[in-house]
C-alpha cells in the first residue's frame, strides 16, 4: 500500500499538509482523516501506487509532484497492511477535488499547526499482547490517530530534528518553507 504524503505552499509560505476525511459509506476508517493512497494494483511499482491513489481521491495532478523521499514502514495493528508511505512537494496549492466514492473532503493543515501546543497527544493501549503508544492530532475539528497520526509524527520528527518541543533549536516558523 503506497500512502502520499504531500506538502504544499499555501501561498504565504507556509507549508501544509494535503489529508483526505474519508466518505462515511467506507467499509473501514469511514469518516476518518487519512491520507491519499490505497493498495497496488498488479505491475504497479508503490511510487505509481501513491500518484495514482491521489489522482484518484482527490484529483492530483501527477506532474505537480516532487517526491521527496519515504517515511518509515508501517504495520496497521486492525488490518495488518503493510503502508509505505511517500513524502513529496507541490510548487504551489493546487485545486484538489474530493472523488466523493471515497472522500468526503480535501484538508490543508499547516505544519506549524501540528506542533501547537495541545494538538498532539499519546496514550498508550494494551494491543497484541503489549502496551503500544498510539498518537493523536486534534485539528480543524478532527481528531487523527493511528497509522495516520503515526506518519505525521513521523514527518514532523525528520523536520525538526525532534519530536519534544523542548528540544526544538529555534521555533518551528523558522524550521521550515517550501
Amino acid at each position: 500500500m503506497g500512502d502520499a504524503g504531500t506538502v504544499s505552499d499555501a501561498g504565504n509560505g507556509e507549508a501544509h499538509i494535503v489529508l483526505t476525511r474519508r466518505a462515511q459509506h467506507m467499509r473501514s476508517h469511514r469518516g476518518e482523516v487519512s491520507f491519499p493512497g490505497g493498495g497496488q494494483d498488479p505491475g504497479e511499482d508503490l511510487w505509481s501506487t501513491a500518484l495514482r491513489e491521489a489522482r484518484e481521491e482527490i484529483a492530483l495532478d501527477s506532474s505537480l509532484v516532487t517526491r521527496i523521499g519515504e517515511l518509515d514502514h508501517l504495520r496497521t495493528m486492525t488490518s495488518a497492511s503493510h503502508i509505505v508511505p511517500y513524502v513529496a512537494e507541490l510548487p504551489y496549492r493546487p485545486e484538489l477535488l474530493a472523488a466523493p466514492d471515497e472522500v468526503e473532503s480535501v484538508l490543508h493543515v499547516s505544519l506549524a499547526e501540528l506542533l501547537e501546543p495541545g494538538v498532539y497527544r499519546e496514550e498508550l493501549w494494551f494491543l497484541g499482547g503489549e502496551d503500544r503508544p498510539i498518537f493523536f492530532f486534534e485539528i480543524e475539528g478532527d481528531t487523527i490517530w493511528g497509522a495516520t497520526a503515526a506518519m505525521l509524527r513521523n514527518l514532523l520528527t525528520l523536520v525538526t530534528g525532534t519530536f519534544d518541543p523542548d528540544d526544538r533549536p529555534t521555533p518551528w516558523a523558522n524550521r521550515i518553507g517550501t
